[in-house]
């Protein structure tokens, strides 16, 4: 049977982290295709078109990346909601812009984890900002900057990307764009 599982899993060693380095967002259409690793089906080796990966650095912990298993029994369907939760810090004229085109679109986006993993989230439907603030804050202490939740829905849980440096991102077909 197809859903058979195939593999067990040891008590792995706790060398990992959690927290969230940085994220890539691309615009729905510009990459055309992936090529999956021949050995690990599940592991994007590549991509194809021509996507720009625009990079924003995080830092700190209050940006999160989860998906949530979604099945009915009744209906016999499974997916896979990617939510993304980002705090970017400080408002400026271009990210208020790019904040705009963000809650606009709907765009493929690469998680970068703090143990180095590449996810590539939202890659047959995207993902879509379904909320957020602007804000300035109270006190001196406050928040100046954003807060946007970003949720897709796909039929598998976000693959791992072979790429584990910016570096081989861009070796993997992406044109990294850097802010200012």
């Amino acid at each position: 049977m197809p859903c058979d599982l195939s593999l067990g899993r040891l008590l792995p060693c706790k060398d990992t982290v959690g927290g969230l380095k940085a994220i890539f967002f691309m615009n729905q259409g510009d990459m055309t295709g992936v090529t999956y690793d021949s050995t690990n089906t599940d592991v994007i080796e590549t991509v194809t078109g021509t996507p720009s990966g625009y990079k924003y650095d995080l830092k700190g912990a209050a940006s999160s990346f989860e998906q949530t298993i979604v099945t009915s029994r009744d209906t016999g369907t499974t997916f896979f909601e990617q939510t993304l939760n980002l705090t970017l810090t400080k408002q400026d004229i271009a990210t208020h812009k790019q904040v705009k085109l963000l809650a606009y679109g709907n765009p493929t986006v690469i998680v970068v984890d703090n143990n180095s993993n590449y996810f590539m989230c939202g890659l047959k439907h995207g993902m879509d900002v379904t909320g957020g603030t602007i804000t300035t804050g109270a006190a001196m202490g406050d928040l100046s900057g954003y807060t946007l939740t970003l949720v897709g829905m796909e039929p598998v849980p976000a693959n791992f990307m072979e790429a584990t440096t910016d570096a081989l991102l861009t070796s993997a077909g992406v044109t990294i764009v850097l802010g200012a």
